[in-house]
């Protein structure tokens, strides 16, 4: 089989070796007799020839001693350059479990007789990590049965741990008839005690189990899910997920969200096998499922990283979001700066869905946030951590492309999650506390903001989720998701950029009321979002022209050479030799983005500072309403992340003065759209609260005066309607106009078409007066 051509190499070492081998592979492999007409031992042999040779000591001397468990981490490619024992590679593809112990067993061989050093005890084993092994990558969805029992290589993104729990691999039973005991190995975790007793003439099969007796390792349970890409078309289905133990010294090396990849066994297990009854035990006996027998876990945040790049990375994760950077890719990311220059980002701005014609500044906002700015602060226990993803919302009319342009950045971002708001829960936006239906523990469960960590996640229809919205004030500033159920208390890391879309209420916007009106979402959650894009359908003859040829060349097969897509490029002169990445070039823009967020740490310079700081006092001065959110250092930090997003698509470590007049423009653009008027006048105190402040004003001192006169606090509809046409009450609908009134606590609705007035002096009076009656109640 294996040791054919091993069997010089056997005898030239003697029966001393395998006599030397003895007790050592009694401990590993108990179920393979010892013999030296074996082919495993044969391999053991070769195996040991190579770890005595110079290349092999030097891999033996990255031995780890990782809390009482021996660890050798091998880099498959690597050793494959150094070791030319053919027969090992041959064993590992058919029989990977029993190859890789005989490599332990062989290592801890020449630990213990060439060292003498005692590095390691006799009763302590070696793990072998093999890890790197390219070959045996495979995706989820091609997990079948052919690859039982072989080596293979998984990557997804983690979704579900476990707790870690005591694993019994050994115990000893006594006999109740003879007092026998007899030691039993526990193979896959199941339990198994002896069925009779094996002292002659002792017939018994009762036995009481010496717990004192038993080893144990630590087990915990992981579940990858694959991760999806828009080139696979796959978006009917469900995706795929497979179970992974983990042992010893690979437990907790994961948390949800994270990327990894596994190299494992995979193996089968019968679910009913121990649960279920009568019927269902029968029927389903035969049914199995895969899962993973992990043999090393690599985490993506784990990953090697320039010296220094940790401390300040935005998303310590970008790393292992693209597999690696290959001399090619590395060659068109240094050709395409080079080229561009500081046209980069046009050409970028054109890459970002070409099927929506214009629509400038809301990609220009998407680039932004897709490179975002820097993170600080994130490893340092004693600040505060400084967040650099960068938000963005796109409120608009429907029908003018929100959910495609949300779709073409998932899957331009490097690690993006598209999700629509009107099928999404709380539970599914951040984290899940489920059940485990076999060890009935409790376990998280990643939602999408946790899986989208260290990228993008996108979300439709914002404006159908208001009661998902205040899940999201958490995970948008502190970047982190907090959870507390069923026992379990933890924080997981949620560092991602939200780009959020939305139809405003009744269907179109309307410029009489405020953002906060148009939406219904509270200014606490909008003031979270570092951009606000307005998208209006105004009837415009040219650009309905130049849409419609849009629109018509990509059904008639012109696409970016129809006549509206070559006058775009003429106007904003794009060279030829690069008219923006086709869909051809995704891959290669998702690694350039990539790439950006993982090297590119650019510095704010003294220029720049000054530009923001002086657009950033304008905005204070002009925001002086007492009545209107007012403008904060947030959007001072805005400004910056913008600025250090701007600089860092150009691959830059210093932010220019036209960096900061770049974002300045944008900032100016957005505000407008946020701050107008149904009259096109900018006002500042339209940035929160209501549209209608003196209106409300007046309103509130007529119906605090009728209070006063007719000792009453409460009002039915009718008489609100009455009073305003009283007053002469300037607002588009009394209905709305009540029910804004209501929610910020003006009015308190009492039952149907009844409002109590909670600010007049009559009701402060009345709410005192029950107050004293409550607490003296007793004596008077």
């Amino acid at each position: 089989m294996y040791g054919t051509s091993g069997k010089s190499m056997s005898s030239s070492y003697g029966s001393s070796y395998a006599a030397g081998l003895g007790e050592i592979w009694s401990a590993y492999l108990a179920q393979i007799e010892l013999g030296d007409d074996k082919p495993w031992l044969n391999l053991t042999h070769l195996l040991v020839s190579f770890f005595i040779t110079p290349p092999g000591q030097a891999l033996l001397s990255q031995v780890k001693d990782e809390d009482g468990v021996v660890v050798l981490w091998i880099d498959f490619e690597q050793f494959r350059k150094v070791c030319d024992v053919e027969e090992f590679y041959e064993a590992l593809e058919e029989k990977p479990k029993i190859t890789l112990l005989c490599m332990s067993v062989a290592a801890h061989k020449v630990l213990l007789t060439q060292w003498e050093t005692n590095r390691i005890e006799d009763d302590i084993k070696i793990n072998i990590r093999l890890h790197n092994y390219p070959e045996s990558l495979i995706a989820l969805k091609n997990l079948k049965a052919a690859y039982i029992d072989k080596l293979v290589s998984v990557r997804g993104s983690v979704v579900k741990v476990s707790t870690v729990k005591p694993f019994v691999v050994q115990m000893d039973f006594d006999c109740v008839k003879c007092k026998t005991s007899i030691m039993r190995m526990f193979t896959d975790g199941k339990f198994s005690p002896p069925l009779k007793c094996d002292l002659t003439g002792c017939k018994s099969k009762t036995f009481i189990p010496n717990r004192s007796t038993a080893q144990t390792i630590d087990f915990q349970k992981i579940r990858i899910q694959e991760l999806l890409k828009p080139v696979d078309h796959e978006e009917g289905r469900v995706p795929r997920t497979v179970e992974c133990e983990l042992l010893e010294d690979l437990v907790d090396a994961c948390i949800p969200g994270d990327v990894v990849t596994v190299t494992g066994i995979i193996r089968v297990i019968n679910n009913y096998m121990d649960i279920g009854g009568g019927k269902s035990k029968s029927k389903n006996q035969g049914i199995y499922y895969l899962y993973l027998e992990a043999v090393s876990i690599k985490n993506s945040k784990s990953q090697s990283m320039p010296e220094g790049v940790q401390d300040s990375n935005s998303n310590a994760g970008t790393v292992a979001l693209v597999d690696s950077f290959s001399p090619r890719d590395l060659e068109f990311i240094v050709k395409f700066s080079e080229e561009h220059g500081p046209d980069t980002f046009r050409q970028l701005l054109q890459s970002i869905c070409p099927s929506i014609y214009g629509h400038e500044l809301v990609k220009a906002g998407i680039i932004l946030a897709l490179f975002g700015g820097v993170r600080k602060h994130s490893n340092d226990q004693n600040k505060v951590p400084v967040r650099g993803d960068i938000h963005v919302i796109i409120v608009g009319d429907p029908g003018l492309g929100k959910s495609q342009i949300l779709q073409a950045a998932a899957a331009v971002s490097p690690r993006g999650i598209y999700v629509c708001g009107n099928a999404t829960t709380r539970a599914g936006l951040t984290v899940a506390v489920v059940k485990d239906s076999m060890t009935s523990d409790y376990a998280f469960e990643a939602g999408a903001m946790v899986l989208a960590d260290g990228g993008l996640c996108c979300i439709d229809e914002f404006d159908k989720m208001s009661s998902e919205h205040q899940s999201l004030l958490e995970a948008m500033e502190q970047q982190c998701v907090s959870i507390a159920k069923a026992g379990l208390v933890a924080s997981l890391s949620a560092r991602t950029s939200v780009l959020a879309a939305a139809n405003p209420v009744g269907g179109h916007y309307n410029r009489a009321k405020t953002v906060n009106e148009n939406l219904k979402i509270s200014a606490a959650l909008l003031s979270r979002f570092d951009l606000v894009f307005i998208l209006l359908d105004k009837p415009d003859e040219l650009l309905d022209k130049r849409v419609s040829e849009h629109i018509m060349s990509l059904h008639t097969g012109y696409g970016e050479h129809s006549p509206a897509a070559k006058k775009i490029r003429r106007e904003n002169a794009v060279s030829q030799s690069a008219e923006g990445l086709d869909i051809s070039g995704v891959q290669l823009l998702r690694k350039y983005i990539a790439y950006a967020r993982t090297f590119v740490f650019p510095r704010m310079s003294k220029p720049a500072a000054e530009i923001l700081q002086k657009f950033y006092l304008k905005l204070r001065d002009h925001a002086t309403s007492a009545d209107s959110t007012p403008i904060t250092a947030r959007q001072l930090e805005s400004l910056v992340r913008l600025t250090q997003a701007r600089a860092r698509l150009d691959l830059r470590e210093e932010i220019t003065a036209q960096d900061a007049m770049d974002v300045v423009e944008i900032m100016r653009e957005s505000l407008y759209d946020k701050y107008i008027d149904e009259h096109g006048v900018v006002d500042f105190g339209r940035s929160g609260g209501m549209s209608q402040q003196k209106e409300a004003k007046r309103f509130l001192s007529a119906l605090n005066k009728q209070s006063e006169l007719h000792q009453k606090d409460t009002f039915t509809i009718s008489e609100i309607y009455s009073l305003a046409d009283r007053i002469g009450l300037r607002v588009p609908d009394i209905d709305t106009f009540v029910d804004n009134l209501n929610s910020v606590g003006y009015l308190l609705k009492k039952g149907a078409k009844t409002y109590q007035v909670l600010s007049s002096s009559y009701s402060r009076n009345q709410s005192s007066s029950n107050v004293k009656r409550l607490r003296f109640g007793s004596n008077l």
